[in-house]
């Protein structure tokens, strides 16, 4: 049985439940973080250090970091379109992934996420919503390049590479502010949309994190 602490609001918890479920593995989810707390508890501490979420338990083995957790999951219980044994394969996903844990999830979190969600819309900084979503323009369209060999990052199959883009998507498009014209992208994110696993620890009402 795989444990996972952390909260369904996360991003990054959500990296690692869509993946467990997509895999089809026995898990519990604890609610662990933000309003319920824990995060300072010493027992929690001393399994990850960083007082972040998620954690993942696996019978002896303890991680945190979702990327780190995803590729775990992948090589230990993923198939051949999941996790491709041959290494330049995997390489050319792994590419994706980074990407999109560096380049796209800085402007998407911080710069708009924060700003929308998180920070009181007296105190929001336009600026900073602007330069994210230029950012985004211009990212945007790499990756919708990208999916145009799809329907997924490994031709027909669904792959670790799509849960670290694929977690992104609901909070991308559910949010007030503009968009580059990238058709591949929204096709791929109504694939994603017809997969169980994604709609019930992808798609995550954030409201609940909704500062006034």
């Amino acid at each position: 049985m795989i444990t996972i602490w952390g909260r369904n609001t996360s991003s990054n918890v959500q990296v690692a439940m869509w993946a467990v479920a997509e895999l089809g593995l026995e898990f519990e989810r604890i609610d662990w973080g933000g309003k319920f707390g824990g995060n300072d508890n010493h027992d929690y501490r001393a399994m990850n250090p960083n007082g972040l979420v998620p954690t993942l338990r696996d019978g002896d083995l303890v991680l945190w970091e979702s990327p780190a957790i995803l590729r775990y999951l992948g090589a230990r219980h993923g198939g051949e379109g999941f996790w491709p044994a041959d290494p330049a394969a995997r390489a050319r996903l792994d590419m994706w992934a980074e990407w999109v844990k560096t380049s796209l999830c800085p402007p998407l979190i911080y710069n708009v996420f924060w700003q929308l969600v998180r920070t009181p819309e007296a105190q929001r900084s336009a600026a900073a919503i602007a330069e994210g979503a230029l950012r985004l323009k211009t990212l945007m369209p790499m990756i919708d390049a990208r999916l145009g060999d799809g329907p997924f990052l490994n031709g027909e199959h669904l792959s670790f590479a799509d849960i670290m883009l694929g977690h992104t998507l609901y909070r991308y498009n559910t949010l007030d502010f503009e968009r580059a014209a990238t058709p591949n992208l929204d096709a791929y994110y109504q694939r994603l949309q017809q997969r169980p696993a994604y709609v019930e620890h992808a798609m995550v009402s954030y409201e609940g994190l909704r500062v006034e």
